[in-house]
């Protein structure tokens, strides 16, 4: 039988990487206060339990010291101006899943002779972001109507991911590890995060987030994307109880308001400012007119002066408390194959399905990559019209 030597702070760092106490842990594993406390050898399969529960590289369990973990990205994460300091395992492992989607695709669109995307890093602070807003709108073709053609939350979703989608940049939405139910994203942690590309951009948005903020997530790493700025966001409350979208840093001031621009049109729904000023406006009918979150609608209304503080508070308070009511309502959480297109992406599965069954890609590789193995993985290929050997 192997016992495995190890430093009892690393078996400690770990239970506090995950935001636990040992004591936390030690109803899974009884031993645990014995190996951080006496120094007693963990069993090699303890061990690798313990390295699976709290989601830490068995590797990392044999270094001398606990590793210095950074975000891989920029963090444009603020609260109260302060940074957030420790990322969270769920975090990390989200991102780096997304730079090897990101690698994967990059390659592959090379490979296939695919050209550079014109608009990455198109755009700079020094630009009005108003301006830059309605180029991403004529970009995605928003100006078509599409609004029209959507009636429900999901569907607007869905559409403005389509669209994202169709210009070259590759949009996901999920609120957990990949595929694992058990790991959820939080969304106190993150909203969102861009990896800008010039072949492959991919965009990451926080699906336990609620569905009404969703969009406007979309729409801001979209921004960092024209930016060329990879980075992390996490605005809270998506607007701060302060003055205007400019929270945060330069980059995230700049994001928001391109998002606000993109969404809200400045000339749009200043042709209702009659409705506003004779007080014959129901926000909420408004935002769905427009497919916006009507915090988003109503923040963009005060920006142009069409609403006054305190009719924007009222609105705000009252409609985050109807959400919260309805999201602790609301359980379903949808077919798993119809949660795999947001998971992954239609195009993307497509690309790599395909890839494998040239033999250009493993199978285990493209297991990896979409995050299904087996007859899951069978099922899925066979949803989206492939025939697995």
């Amino acid at each position: 039988m192997t016992y495995v030597p190890i430093s009892p702070k690393l078996l400690l760092w770990a239970c506090e990487r995950n935001g636990k106490t040992v004591d936390e842990f030690s109803e899974r594993f009884p031993k645990l206060s014995s190996w951080i406390e006496k120094g007693i050898k963990p069993k090699l399969k303890e061990l690798e339990d313990f390295a699976r529960v709290t989601h830490t590289p068995f590797g990392y369990f044999f270094l001398s010291d606990p590793p210095d973990e950074h975000l891989p990205i920029s963090d444009f994460r603020t609260i109260e101006d302060l940074k957030i300091a420790k990322p969270s395992p769920n975090l990390i492992e989200t991102i780096y899943a997304m730079q090897r989607r990101q690698d994967w695709l990059r390659e592959y669109l090379i490979r296939y002779q695919a050209e550079p995307l014109e608009y990455v890093g198109s755009a700079s602070l020094n630009d009005n972001p108003e301006h830059v807003g309605n180029e991403i709108r004529q970009r995605l073709g928003l100006e078509k109507g599409w609004s029209s053609e959507v009636k429900t939350w999901m569907d607007s979703i869905r559409e403005f991911r389509r669209l994202i989608e169709h210009i070259g940049v590759y949009p996901v939405i999920n609120s957990v590890v990949g595929n694992n139910t058990r790991r959820k994203l939080d969304v106190a942690e993150f909203r969102g995060f861009s990896l800008s590309d010039s072949y492959a951009p991919l965009i990451f948005v926080n699906g336990s987030d609620a569905k009404s903020a969703q969009i406007f997530t979309l729409a801001h790493e979209l921004a960092h994307i024209w930016l060329n700025k990879s980075g992390l966001s996490g605005f809270k409350d998506l607007f701060p109880a302060g003055e205007s979208y400019s929270s945060g840093s330069e980059v995230e001031k700049w994001c928001n308001i391109v998002a606000a621009e993109l969404l809200v049109p400045k000339h749009e729904l200043n042709k209702l400012r009659d409705s506003f000023i004779n007080e014959h406006y129901d926000i909420t009918k408004i935002a769905h007119g427009f497919r916006v979150s009507p915090i988003v609608l109503a923040r963009r209304a005060l920006d142009l002066k069409l609403l006054d503080k305190i009719s924007f508070f009222k609105f705000y308070n009252h409609y985050k408390s109807l959400e919260v009511a309805k999201s602790s309502a609301d359980k379903k959480g949808g077919s798993f194959y119809q949660n795999m297109n947001p998971r992954v992406g239609k195009s993307f599965a497509a690309k790599v399905m395909a890839d494998a069954i040239e033999g250009n890609t493993s199978f285990k590789e493209a297991y990896d990559l979409i995050g299904l193995r087996g007859s899951t993985f069978q099922k899925y290929a066979e949803i989206l019209g492939f025939n697995i050997p």
